[in-house]
């Protein structure tokens, strides 16, 4: 779920070089926990510049990223391409609105499609999915706090097809080689991007570095978001380790250790879900209210509405795992669902 946090000084503004040739810029995110997100700048040898992930369209964030780019002697028309991550607003909107001032090429996972898709349907900026989640948790009154939240306004101009889906595949930019890799779980269609010749992997928010990502936040249904994550990031562990280049905070040394962190995290969730749910027959919101949210074991009373509906989601989403691995039957009455812990059985040695 989205918390503050501040490790050093990763969100100032400019460019940052990871290595020759590849330049981490933090751009602003107003009003938002995670106050900016990475962008990171891949200079060709023909000076054109490819982009992962393009930012928030939002002043702040075009201003910071002229500024970054002028410090490296370039600016905005030297971009060529951007492959963004995945949909959310702060990795795809500057995008679309860049390659309307520029004409760059975007680049998004297919897995995208479908929530691209409802968007244009919906046209709205309300958070649908997890507006259902809440409804389906049992927190109905939460849900309707949320949906009279200003969520900033829906333009559609800025949620336009991209020039291209990306697949599981390669992509060639000069002498550098892009692997696109599918990794759904924050969001089906999430794909991130391995440089294997120089030990780079750009996780945009599948592998952050001090917090855990929210796992479903987007239209659709409700499918197993968190077991999608969890395959997903052990398939990081088959990988040859690598540099972590992160959307949200400092470039780490290692993916496959914080991959070992993150899926520790995750069994100790689902332990302390367990735990909370005990003998009852509980809905994901009571359980996410006996749960300890951010690094610092927060009551959920604490938290402001929208994190409180992120935290009940990810209690939903944990839930439906251990259903999923049939730790916890589910039985829905009245468009709620509620949970109960299967009796685990000791396993008795055989008579003599």
């Amino acid at each position: 779920m989205t918390t503050r946090f501040d490790r050093g000084q990763w969100a100032d503004s400019g460019a940052r070089t990871v290595r020759p040739g590849v330049h981490r810029v933090p751009l602003p995110l107003p009003d938002d926990g995670l106050r900016a997100v990475n962008v990171y700048v891949l200079e060709q040898d023909d000076g054109g510049l490819v982009l992962i992930d393009g930012g928030w369209a939002v002043p702040e964030a075009r201003k910071a990223l002229e500024d970054a780019l002028a410090s490296l002697g370039h600016d905005l028309t030297a971009i060529t391409d951007i492959l963004v991550t995945h949909i959310h607003r702060d990795h795809y909107t500057q995008a679309v609105e860049l390659r309307r001032l520029l004409g760059s090429r975007v680049h998004l996972g297919s897995g995208e499609r479908p929530g691209l898709e409802a968007l244009a349907d919906l046209r709205t900026d309300q958070p649908v999915g997890s507006l259902d989640t809440l409804r389906r948790a049992g927190a109905g009154e939460l849900a309707d706090r949320v949906a009279a939240m200003d969520h900033g306004g829906f333009d559609q101009a800025l949620w336009e097809a991209p020039d291209r889906w990306l697949e599981a595949e390669e992509l060639r930019f000069g002498d550098h080689t892009l692997r696109v890799i599918p990794t759904p779980g924050h969001t089906r269609g999430h794909v991130v991007y391995l440089d294997q010749a120089r030990g780079l992997l750009f996780s945009g928010d599948h592998v952050l570095p001090h917090i855990t990502p929210s796992i479903g936040f987007e239209l659709g249904g409700p499918g197993l978001p968190l077991g999608d994550y969890l395959a997903s990031l052990r398939l990081m562990t088959t990988l040859a380790d690598a540099r972590l280049l992160p959307a949200h905070g400092p470039v780490g040394d290692s993916v496959h250790g914080r991959v070992a962190e993150l899926l520790a995290h995750h069994d100790d969730r689902l332990g302390q879900t367990l735990a909370v749910l005990g003998d009852a027959a509980l809905d994901a919101y009571a359980v996410a209210r006996g749960l300890g949210w951010t690094r610092r074991r927060l009551p959920f009373d604490d938290l402001n509405a929208f994190n409180q509906m992120l935290a009940v989601n990810e209690t939903a989403a944990h839930l439906d795992v251990l259903a999923a691995r049939g730790r916890v039957t589910q039985a829905l009455a009245d468009g709620v669902t509620r949970y109960a812990a299967v009796v685990q059985r000791a396993v008795q040695p055989p008579s003599t």
